[in-house]
């Protein structure tokens, strides 16, 4: 306690160090710890279930012929035919259970109020497996789910019943209309739990044999070539993945060659061997099934990595303070050691008042932490606005441990240095410095060195990211997003038939363009820069598919006026009109990418095409320029269109969102804000969902890409802004200590310009050693980044020059002023310096 209280007095006394230290480590620890947040939440934190590290996560990488639907849980590696799901379930010994999941949207209605929603599809297995208990109520039983079309059953999720009932427990048996289909709820899931997709937080949970009666598609139960159901289960107590792998593999491969084998269609032999090969691989499953671990994992390291190094110049800076600190301490420690105070008592005095200032770093890193998640919040892609940031317990426990970390990091080498047991010449130093000045000094400029080096990596890296977001902001979209309005809505999820659906979507086209000063509606089925794409295989005469060339394109179903209202060139040809209807000549609309990979070249107009599994010929009426489908940063792939007036079911018969686009001559607000009414005055219960600005629709296809850039941008900044007070606090402090050097010099003859040019060539050689050292790093984990890089390579000459120049910039800066102080010394005064 004695201890505590000197420390205290202490650092009372040099209030100008104190308040330095704590706000350079305020913002190393407060950085890291928001950043650790995120990597906690992202890939560390395992489900709110028993055991969760008994679960294991199910895929089967290979060939698939057919179809497949996914979602955030995962890629077509991750999904299962329906009965390949019920054929493992009946066959492994290695589990407790397997349970089997799908994502959908859905429109809820509870006494007269109709919302948009998020589902969950769920085998009875889904809530045994992962151990955990209803809130109230009951969940759906193994047993429940054999036959097709039963229970009409459904779990509310904890959320949605506090949101949405106010957490009434009279709910139970009551129905609610999920999808045009009244269902009985019958539980509760406890606090906490959102399902086990990261990103997607379910509203409701209801068997997966409701998956046709909630009208999301018809043959997903029967089709073994109809991938969609995403699987995991529990390890029995003393099985190991490698055991349960070995295990479970010995039907799946049975059941690959004697069923699956033959109702493959058009493979070849090599594919063939490839698909008799496949194996289910088992991956941990504690943190639950999702992509956004995979996606977020490199940009996560990075940025940890960039919090971590304004950690350590944070910490650089404070051990250069306290170095040059304890010359001035140097005869207090030798006067102590005489007098019988022993060297671990008086390191453990200054690691004391180290800790203490960490302390005052951590409490104070607390609001910088709290301020940055606040920024990340702001900042975040729409797949993360459903996770929750925040400091919670385990996030402050870090926080702890990363200040007594610093605190001993940055303290341990001053305590050291202060405490060496010279005790006559420091007694005898008219200077106040002991005999290790020297040594000190070079540990010191080591110091700015390493910062240096830190800084110069940072400043690339997000020099890299900079120019990688300004090529993504400017790259041609092949549209025009200004003034245009986009929209979804559900209507087969209220119950609509397919002949309704059409019916509504001619309306709400012909509604939408009277609203004031409209210039063109349409609709479509796959939205624009949302992430989203259908496929499918086609036939084209003359083309011929071979090993390197599928028939593979995307589609995309769309009203009159599509290419017209988003501002895409059609090049040859015609849009689509209101006579493009059913019963009329099938007819396609086909981009470049199209014509290019199917060998139509520039005369597309005229030629046809054919659906796989289909013997009708479509007419290509029109060749479109290319424009971005599903992400801006990835380039256009070959897309075909057609009129969804002509909608037989052939294409997205399972379609249940579709999205609108509504362009206006004025202000997008005053549309924005007579959308909503403009539907309900068509169908009141019929939900608005998504409703933004395009331009807003873009801004979230590129949210990752931003916030990932900015907090970068930031990090770099700070870490240069305290490398470049650590370098001036090294350079002051060399000065003060060379004064007498530079009296002697300046009166055997030196100029003022000799002496400000000796600081500066400090400057010169740490800065050359530094950034030296920085470029060759960031150089070499340049392979890491460049997967978040667009359109530009890792070790771009022009990021690195302007990265070296800022910092040289910034370490001329902070030399300057020692610079000129040194060159304005008295000599006479200097010699007579102590």
């Amino acid at each position: 306690m004695n201890g505590l209280k000197f420390a205290l007095r202490t650092l009372w006394k040099t209030p100008g160090l104190t308040i330095i230290a704590t706000v350079s480590l305020a913002f190393g620890i407060g950085a890291t710890t928001a950043i650790y947040s995120l990597f906690d939440q992202y890939l560390l934190r395992p489900l709110p279930v028993p055991e969760p590290s008994r679960l294991v996560n199910m895929s089967s990488p290979g060939p698939k012929s057919g179809s497949d639907h996914t979602n955030n849980a995962g890629g077509k590696e991750a999904v299962f035919s329906y009965p390949m799901f019920r054929d493992l379930e009946r066959a492994q010994t290695v589990f407790t259970g397997i349970a089997g999941h799908f994502f959908f949207s859905t429109n809820l209605a509870y006494r007269g109020q109709t919302t948009a929603g998020q589902g969950l599809l769920v085998s009875g297995n889904y809530f045994p497996v992962l151990g955990i208990q209803a809130a109230i109520g009951r969940f759906f039983r193994p047993e429940d789910d054999r036959a097709i079309g039963q229970p009409p059953e459904v779990v509310l999720s904890y959320a949605y019943w506090q949101n949405h009932f106010q957490g009434r427990s009279d709910v139970l048996n009551d129905a609610i209309t999920v999808n045009g289909q009244p269902l009985t709820i019958v539980g509760v899931t406890p606090p906490g739990f959102q399902g086990t997709t990261m990103g997607n937080i379910p509203d409701i949970f209801v068997p997966i044999t409701m998956h046709d009666a909630l009208q999301l598609g018809t043959g997903y139960f029967e089709g073994r070539r109809t991938y969609w159901v995403y699987l995991f289960a529990r390890l029995k107590p003393g099985v190991s993945i490698e055991q349960a792998s070995a295990a479970i593999n010995v039907p799946y491969h049975a059941i690959i060659n004697d069923v699956e084998l033959p109702l493959q269609e058009g493979i070849s032999e090599a594919t063939a061997i490839q698909f008799r090969a496949k194996q289910i691989v088992l991956e941990p499953g504690a943190g639950g099934q999702t992509m956004v671990r995979s996606v977020a994992r490199t940009p996560l390291i990075l940025l940890l990595g960039a919090t971590v190094f304004v950690l350590l110049i944070a910490c650089a800076n404070i051990a250069n303070l306290l170095l040059a600190r304890s010359a001035s301490r140097s005869g207090e420690m030798a006067i102590r050691l005489s007098i019988g105070a022993n060297r671990a008592q008086l390191i453990r005095q200054l690691i004391t008042e180290s800790c203490l200032l960490a302390l005052f770093g951590g409490v104070a890193g607390l609001a910088v932490a709290h301020w940055t998640l606040d920024l990340i919040i702001s900042l975040r892609p729409p797949a993360a606005s459903n996770i929750q940031f925040g400091l919670n317990v385990p996030l402050l426990i870090f926080t702890a441990i990363v200040t007594l970390g610093t605190g001993v990091l940055f303290g341990l080498v001053p305590a050291l240095h202060s405490t060496r047991p010279d005790i006559l010449p420091a007694l005898k130093s008219q200077s106040g410095q002991a005999s290790g000045a020297r040594s000190a000094a070079r540990f010191r400029s080591g110091l700015a060195t390493f910062q240096i080096a830190l800084s110069t990596m940072l400043l690339i890296a997000a020099g890299l990211l900079t120019r990688s977001l300004y090529n993504i902001s400017h790259v041609d979209l092949g549209l025009k997003p200004d003034r245009l309005i986009t929209f979804s809505v559900s209507p087969r999820l209220s119950g609509y038939t397919p002949v309704r659906v059409r019916e509504l979507l001619a309306r709400l086209e012909s509604d939408l363009s009277t609203l004031p000063d409209v210039s063109g509606v349409t609709v479509s089925l796959t939205p624009l820069l949302a992430g989203s794409d259908s496929g499918g295989d086609v036939s084209v005469p003359g083309f011929t598919p071979g090993p390197d060339n599928d028939s593979h394109a995307d589609y995309n179903k769309i009203g009159p006026n599509y290419f017209h209202t988003l501002g895409i060139p059609i090049l040859q040809g015609r849009e689509f009109t209101d006579s493009d209807a059913l019963g009329t000549p099938k007819v396609a609309i086909v981009n470049e990418q199209f014509a290019k990979k199917f060998n139509l070249g520039r005369d597309a107009v005229g030629k046809h095409l054919r659906l796989a599994r289909s013997t009708e010929d479509i007419e290509i009426v029109g060749l479109a320029q290319d424009s971005k489908h599903d992400e801006v940063k990835s380039p256009a792939p070959p897309l075909f269109f057609v009129p969804y007036r002509q909608d037989d079911g052939t294409l997205a018969a399972s379609a249940t969102s579709w999205t609108l686009y509504v362009r206006t001559s004025s202000d997008t607000r005053n549309l924005l804000a007579a959308i909503q009414p403009a539907v309900a005055r068509i169908d009141r219960d019929l939900p608005v969902s998504r409703l933004r600005t395009m331009e807003q629709q873009i801004e979230n296809n590129v949210s990752s890409d931003r916030m990932i850039t900015m907090l970068s941008v930031s990090f770099a900044a700070l870490a240069t802004l305290l490398a470049g007070i650590g370098l001036y606090g090294v350079l002051a402090h060399t000065v003060a200590q060379r004064t007498r050097e530079f009296g002697v010099r300046m009166a055997l003859g030196a100029t003022p310009s000799n002496v400000c040019g000796l600081v500066l060539r400090q400057v010169g050689i740490m800065t050359l050693i530094g950034g030296f050292i920085g470029v060759a790093v960031a150089l070499e984990f340049g392979d890491l980044a460049q997967s978040l890089l667009f359109e530009i390579k890792g070790n771009d000459p022009s990021v690195l020059v302007v990265s070296v120049l800022v910092l040289a910039a910034v370490a001329i800066a902070a030399g300057l002023v020692p610079a000129i102080r040194a060159s304005r010394i008295d000599p006479m005064r200097a010699l007579r310096y102590q």
